[in-house]
């Protein structure tokens, strides 16, 4: 136990804890920004069980913010390159690679099998799948967000409100860390808040992190917490699989965007939402897009003129 002497010295820690954290199964979807300094600091913690999920490939535009690649890896999934540096760094600890998008098909299962799950995703459609996910299995969720200077990081559900209670809107900006830049050091502050948090809840100190919303801003953290507020309703992001042939799908990209629509019986309508045709009585729409956030908009708008099942779905760039 060597390895561990110094955070076992921690009256918070000690033997019981370090024994809790190594037993700890976290989930991690996403090995980017947020996710690289999660796993380098938890998996040194000791984690028994690591499963992260990540569909993407180490880019050289990645390194100047995700440290635990290197120049070699460039081409490799980002799963597997994590899981050979962290071989590296604590052989202790198990780590599961999937090189695969988090759907909501796939999801219940890797939160079932999670004692703690971190949203590192940077998706917004990702980000709710998992809080909506969390929040019916009762599993605790520490989620995070970064873009150009600041962000946050908050600890949802298990217990404690779900991220549609804290952000039950649409966002205003549509932009990621492609389009509006991010500085490295940002993410890896909110990625290490995240791991702290996680590892707070393995050890049950208080108070909680659950309930607890951190924000950086303009060189300055805040904070505040969020045990009372209310849980909403809203559309729920479903996979394309689970569309069914009774389902009116509207495809709101445009068709130099994306040729091929989401469903060969798909309206192709950019433009959907305040205007456009209504379903049927009983039947629900499935509004499409890129990210989710057009569909969200667009649920958002077709709310006010319809009050039927509306679900979304977020293709990523896969047409």
């Amino acid at each position: 136990m060597t390895r561990y002497a110094r955070q076992m010295v921690l009256p918070e820690v000690g033997a019981a804890g370090q024994e809790r954290i190594s037993a700890a199964r976290v989930l991690i979807v996403g090995a980017g920004g947020l996710g690289v300094p999660a796993l380098q600091y938890l998996a040194g913690a000791g984690i028994g069980q690591i499963t992260l999920i990540d569909a993407d490939t180490v880019e050289e535009t990645n390194l100047h913010r995700q440290p635990l690649y290197r120049i070699d890896d460039i081409g490799q999934p980002k799963v597997r390159a994590a899981a050979q540096a962290l071989a590296r760094l604590n052989p202790a600890v198990k780590v599961e690679a999937l090189k695969d998008r988090l759907t909501p098909v796939n999801a219940p299962a890797l939160i079932a099998a999670a004692d703690v799950v971190l949203d590192c995703a940077d998706s917004y459609a990702a980000s709710y799948t998992l809080s909506d996910g969390c929040l019916a299995a009762g599993k605790p969720l520490i989620s995070a967000s970064a873009l150009g200077l600041s962000g946050y990081v908050g600890g949802f559900c298990g217990g404690a409100p779900s991220l549609r209670a804290l952000f039950p809107d649409p966002p205003d900006s549509g932009q990621t860390c492609a389009t509006a830049g991010v500085l490295g050091p940002v993410v890896g502050m909110l990625g290490c808040i995240q791991a702290q948090m996680a590892l707070r809840l393995i050890l049950g100190t208080t108070p909680s992190p659950l309930g607890e919303f951190v924000r950086f801003e303009a060189g300055r953290f805040s904070q505040f917490r969020f045990d009372a507020a209310p849980e909403t309703t809203g559309p729920r992001f479903i996979a394309r699989d689970e569309i069914t042939p009774a389902d009116l799908v509207i495809d709101l990209r445009p068709e130099d965007e994306a040729p091929r629509k989401a469903t060969p019986q798909a309206l192709r309508l950019p433009g959907y939402g305040p205007t456009g045709p209504l379903p049927e009585p009983g039947q629900r729409v499935v509004l499409a897009c890129r990210s989710g956030l057009r569909s969200w908009r667009a649920a958002d708008a077709l709310s006010h003129r319809w009050d039927g099942e509306i679900a979304l779905l977020a293709l990523g760039d896969e047409n």
